[in-house]
C-alpha cells in the first residue's frame, strides 16, 4: 500500500512542480512524511515511465509519457471536479470535514481517495459533507493544508 500511495503522490507532484531531479523529487516526498530514499525514487520513476520533458521555468522536468497521459487528465479532472464543488474545509482532531455543494459529497469523497494521501486512512460521504478520517491530529492538518491549496480555500 505505500507503494501505491508513494507512486500516486509521486504523479500528482510532478503534475504540480516542475521536478527535474531524483533528488529534488525524494525531498518533496520526504517533506510530506514519506521518508523514501533516492534508490526508491529511482525504482518508482522506471515503474512509472516517467520522461524528462522541456519545462517552462526549468529546462526539463518529469512528465507522464504520452501513453498514460489519460492519468494525467484524470488527475486535473480530479481537481478540477473538487474546485467546483469543495465550499469549506475544517479540521476536528484527527478528522477533516469538507462541505460541498448539494447533491456532491460523494463525488469529492470519490476525488479525495483517488488523490491517495498516505495520512489519510478513509472517508464518508454523505449529501454535502465528507468526512475524512486520518492516522493523527498533525495528519488531519496537512491533510487540510493540502487540500486548501489544492482547491484555492
Amino acid at each position: 500500500m505505500a507503494k501505491k500511495s508513494r507512486r500516486l503522490r509521486i504523479v500528482s507532484l510532478i503534475n504540480e512542480y516542475e521536478i527535474n531531479t531524483q533528488e529534488e523529487l525524494v525531498s518533496y516526498l520526504n517533506n510530506e512524511g514519506y521518508n523514501t530514499t533516492q534508490a526508491t525514487v529511482s525504482r518508482d520513476i522506471k515503474i512509472l515511465g516517467l520522461q524528462k520533458v522541456k519545462g517552462v521555468t526549468k529546462n526539463f522536468k518529469y512528465a507522464m509519457p504520452p501513453e498514460t497521459e489519460k492519468s494525467a487528465v484524470t488527475q486535473d479532472k480530479v481537481i478540477t471536479l473538487l474546485k467546483t464543488f469543495i465550499v469549506s474545509i475544517e479540521r476536528a482532531k484527527n478528522l477533516v470535514v469538507i462541505k460541498t455543494l448539494e447533491g456532491n459529497g460523494s463525488a469529492c469523497g470519490m476525488a479525495v481517495d483517488k488523490i491517495g494521501m498516505k495520512e489519510i486512512i478513509g472517508s464518508i460521504a454523505g449529501d454535502d459533507t465528507l468526512l475524512i478520517v486520518t492516522h493523527t491530529d498533525e495528519d488531519a492538518q496537512k491533510t487540510v493544508e493540502h487540500f486548501k491549496k489544492l482547491v484555492d480555500l
